[in-house]
């Protein structure tokens, strides 16, 4: 149970392409509260063949936070985390290393 909701309150929000979406997701669904429950579809005795065909997992929570974590993982995929690698510097002259 979370915030008083029974693990029935719950259904599949979205299928998640791979870990990394994943865990970037649930660290800013946690990070605001969001309840959530992420489902890897990996099977050790199939060595990741599902995930292979179906993705990596999908996200469960209640439906009234479903718009709200769409619109956060849309916001997500149009803005990658930035790793700085591959950016000029501001000044021309500065050195990165």
């Amino acid at each position: 149970m979370f915030g008083g909701l029974k693990m029935g309150d719950y259904k599949k929000i979205m299928v998640l392409e791979n870990e990394v979406q994943a865990q970037l997701l649930d660290s800013v669904l946690t990070e605001r509260d969001i309840p959530h429950i992420m489902r890897s579809y990996y099977d050790r005795a199939y060595d990741g063949l599902f995930q292979f065909r179906k993705g990596w997992g999908h996200i469960e929570a209640p439906k009234e936070f479903e718009t709200e974590i769409l619109n956060i993982l849309a916001e997500l995929s149009e803005h990658p985390l930035d790793t700085g690698e591959g950016q000029t510097p501001q000044n021309p002259d500065e050195d990165l290393s």
